[in-house]
């Protein structure tokens, strides 16, 4: 199941189509609203520009399908972390799909940042624009200290603003980039994604008064 994950059009699905005719399909499907593919940013600053020549992210209409399509029912029923379901690709899925159901334009599209390197790949699960600004959201468990990718977008971004989504409690934490920039991270529990928004502003104006 390839659904989450970014995909290659040729060979999609071990099949024996090329990348043209794949497209061609799998952009038909997409039109009629039941998929959508995502295309990575490189930039960390708006506008976003997508990248049609890197590989795209396949999100299904919703995560129901996933989870019955990859047969993941039962690891779900009962799971302490979402993260650990699926090599968290259902709670990655999950995120995106609350982020696209509260956007109010009917275009609304989904954004994940990557830098593809030799040495040093990093990929952000998804960009969220939020007051002029480029906003890193990431779906992860762990210490901020294993937050690499995010690290290094970071590093690129003209702010000091971040997000993850994690089994745990909301607050706020402060991180630290390889080239020692501080930042501030929201930690916010899955099920708030619908208000991310919301707490985004709160998270900015929080930030402004302590300064």
């Amino acid at each position: 199941m390839l659904a989450g994950k970014r995909i290659k059009f040729e060979g999609f699905g071990n099949s024996s189509y090329r990348s043209r005719e794949m497209g061609d399909a799998l952009r038909t499907v997409e039109k009629a609203l039941l998929l959508q593919l995502v295309y990575p940013n490189t930039g960390a600053i708006l506008p976003l520009l997508s990248d049609i020549k890197k590989s795209p992210r396949l999100q299904v209409l919703n995560t129901d399908m996933l989870n019955y399509f990859a047969g993941i029912q039962k690891e779900i029923l009962g799971t302490t972390n979402l993260n650990s379901v699926y090599q968290g690709a259902m709670v990655e899925h999950l995120v995106g799909q609350e982020i696209l159901a509260f956007q109010y334009l009917s275009l609304a599209s989904l954004y994940f940042w990557v830098r593809e390197k030799k040495d040093s790949s990093a990929e952000v699960d998804y960009l969220f624009p939020f007051d002029g600004k480029l906003i890193p959201v990431e779906i992860k468990s762990g210490t901020e200290g294993k937050l690499k990718s995010l690290h290094i977008f970071m590093d690129m971004a003209p702010h000091t603003m971040a997000v993850r989504f994690y089994s745990g409690e909301m607050s706020i934490t402060e991180a630290t980039t390889l080239t020692e920039k501080k930042y501030q991270l929201l930690n916010l529990p899955y099920y708030l994604v619908s208000q991310l928004e919301n707490y985004l502003a709160w998270f900015q104006k929080t930030l402004n008064n302590e300064q």
